[in-house]
């Protein structure tokens, strides 16, 4: 089993950064690829990004690339995302989620354990 729970959401102007915190306890965090995703209102859960166990391969969703960046810290046992330029679109709740596999994945099907999500929301 593996405990995850996101930090750092919250309300910032369009234009502004949030950095989103993940930590996780349980099973050995460096056995777990790692991914954000986000869900707002209405909408379906869509994949942001991923990062693998050795933080090798990173993969991000075409919205966000150039503008988040995703990393992690095997030793803390925390994986991060980095959030710059953030736009009204943006808006949603953020979770992380592990995937004990080699895989970095897009898809959220291959995730084994969730955090309960923080939110995000980017005035106009």
């Amino acid at each position: 089993q593996v405990q995850l729970v996101e930090s750092g959401g919250g309300l910032v102007q369009a234009g502004g950064s949030l950095r989103l915190s993940c930590a996780a306890s349980g099973r050995t965090f460096s056995s777990y690829a790692m991914g954000w995703f986000r869900q707002a209102p209405g909408k379906e859960r869509e994949f942001v990004a991923t990062i693998s166990r050795s933080g090798g391969v990173i993969k991000y969703a075409d919205s966000v690339k150039g503008r988040f960046t995703i990393s992690r810290d095997n030793a803390k046992n925390t994986v991060y995302l980095q959030m710059n330029s953030l736009k009204p679109e943006d808006t949603a709740v953020y979770y992380c989620a592990a995937d004990n596999s080699v895989l970095a994945a897009r898809s959220g099907s291959n995730y084994d354990y969730w955090g309960p999500g923080t939110q995000v929301t980017v005035s106009s």
